[in-house]
């Protein structure tokens, strides 16, 4: 679903809506906040996979709060994206261990592959590049996750193969 571009205009589907009222349910009427985490999920999912300024205004007004709060979250967590990714968001490891392993040959080798950056979207739109932080697999780096699969100890041929997939998809 492609985003809107004003407050006023973004409407979640009826479908989201019923899940964000099932997660805000979980909590006491004052406290609807808590469910902040899984409704930036349930947005960055409804609105294309990143949550633009006017969506984070959009869960602050379901939630009751000042849209600051949302804007707190979403920024510290890497897992919300604040512009548009590619259709496969790569994030790799950058912690200690994968380093060690070679996370930044990985990162480079992949700098070069997609002609971007960490931080940016390939030109033919397929993939964004990220760093995260650790992925909870150390003695199985470099590593990167693609949605919820990891995939660990990658090497250049791996990484090539598994971009070659993705292309296809």
């Amino acid at each position: 679903m492609e985003q809107t571009t004003t407050q006023n205009e973004v409407q979640f589907s009826e479908k989201a809506m019923a899940e964000i009222r099932r997660y805000i349910s979980h909590y006491p009427a004052d406290r609807k906040k808590s469910a902040i985490l899984p409704v930036l999920h349930i947005a960055q999912a409804e609105f294309g996979g990143w949550v633009s300024p006017q969506v984070q205004d959009k869960v602050a007004e379901i939630l009751d709060i000042q849209p600051i709060e949302v804007y707190e979250v979403a920024t510290f967590y890497t897992m919300f994206n604040l512009k548009p990714v590619g259709k496969h968001v790569l994030e790799v490891c950058r912690t200690g261990p994968c380093m060690l392993r070679g996370a930044d040959h990985l990162i480079e080798h992949l700098e070069n592959r997609l002609g971007c950056h960490v931080g940016e979207n390939s030109s033919d739109g397929l993939f964004t590049l990220k760093t995260v932080e650790c992925l909870a697999a150390c003695g199985m780096g470099p590593m990167l996750q693609i949605r919820e699969k990891y995939y660990e100890n990658l090497d250049p041929q791996k990484m090539d193969q598994l971009l070659d997939d993705l292309s296809k998809e």
